[in-house]
């Protein structure tokens, strides 16, 4: 199968590898050279690690990587694809002249998926000629570890397509949960839900950031808490998501005025060193503000 991958950043790269690494062949496109390069080495750096733990033989990185191409040029990366992955920005209008973009230039039976975490798949994909063709394949960072793929059913997605969808998500390893086309979808709703409550009891003082991630951690076995994963994912993202559904459901998503303040000083997470927790080298090094318990 041929597949193109729209956006090189944490999100596309992951899906690019996990594709190539399934046996298909990978075109992944972003605007610039740089972030084409910046992808296709984190892949290659992400395969070297497997390779260290021994999760990966020699081997299979070199064919993976030889799976993979890149290119700024868009209607180049989708010619051939059977399937179109966008992973741009969480904007919907991108997303939208992305899609029309994609089609104009994609053979006629390609399905075209948007890595959307929580915009509207019946919304993106009502900018095609054929919305049958379109659907959501959320994906979930790291790509290459996370076993989840949410399969987003917009309200046009033909049969046929959500199977191709299915069998995709199968065929590279993944496992499937099928959600309607609804805001946040399953996960990306229970996830926020839980993020922000935890970021109204630091912002509360009820207990520190580490020990909120604690309780969670430890007591419901949860591989990352709640204040630690907003570092990881942005808070910046966090926020968008928030406001999206305080739109569509109502107020108990109203972004916490801690998250508003960070976001406005530019403390977005471990993008930046900062966030709920400072950053180095991708590893937490202390507790942002004035809870002191590890400075």
């Amino acid at each position: 199968m041929n597949v193109a991958v729209l956006g090189a950043g944490t999100m596309g790269h992951g899906i690019a590898q996990v594709s190539a690494m399934a046996g298909n062949s990978v075109t992944i496109r972003d605007i610039e050279d740089d972030l084409v390069e910046g992808g296709i080495d984190s892949i290659e750096s992400n395969l070297q690690g497997g390779v260290e733990r021994e999760k990966v033989t020699p081997e299979e990185k070199a064919a993976a990587l030889d799976r993979i191409s890149g290119t700024t040029d868009l209607p180049e990366a989708v010619a051939e694809a059977d399937l179109v992955v966008e992973a741009v920005p969480e904007d919907v209008d991108l997303k939208r002249e992305t899609f029309a973009e994609v089609e104009e230039h994609a053979p006629a039976d390609a399905v075209i998926a948007s890595n959307t975490s929580s915009l509207s798949v019946t919304e993106i994909v009502s900018v095609l000629d054929d919305p049958g063709r379109g659907i959501g394949l959320h994906f979930f960072n790291p790509v290459h570890i996370m076993e989840l793929v949410e399969v987003v059913v917009g309200e046009q997605t033909d049969d046929e397509t959500l199977d191709f969808a299915e069998a995709f998500v199968e065929d590279i390893g993944k496992t499937a949960v099928t959600v309607r086309d609804t805001a946040g979808f399953a996960s990306s709703r229970l996830g926020v839900a839980l993020g922000v409550e935890a970021m109204r009891m630091v912002e509360e003082g009820v207990a520190s950031p580490r020990d909120i991630d604690a309780s969670m951690e430890l007591g419901y076995n949860h591989p990352m808490g709640p204040i630690e994963l907003g570092d990881v994912v942005g808070l910046d993202v966090r926020l968008d998501i928030l406001e999206h559904l305080r739109e569509e459901l109502g107020e108990r998503f109203r972004p916490p005025q801690i998250l508003r303040r960070k976001v406005r000083a530019g403390k977005l997470g471990r993008k930046t060193g900062e966030g709920f927790y400072v950053w180095e080298d991708g590893e937490i090094v202390a507790t942002s503000g004035d809870w002191g318990d590890d400075e």
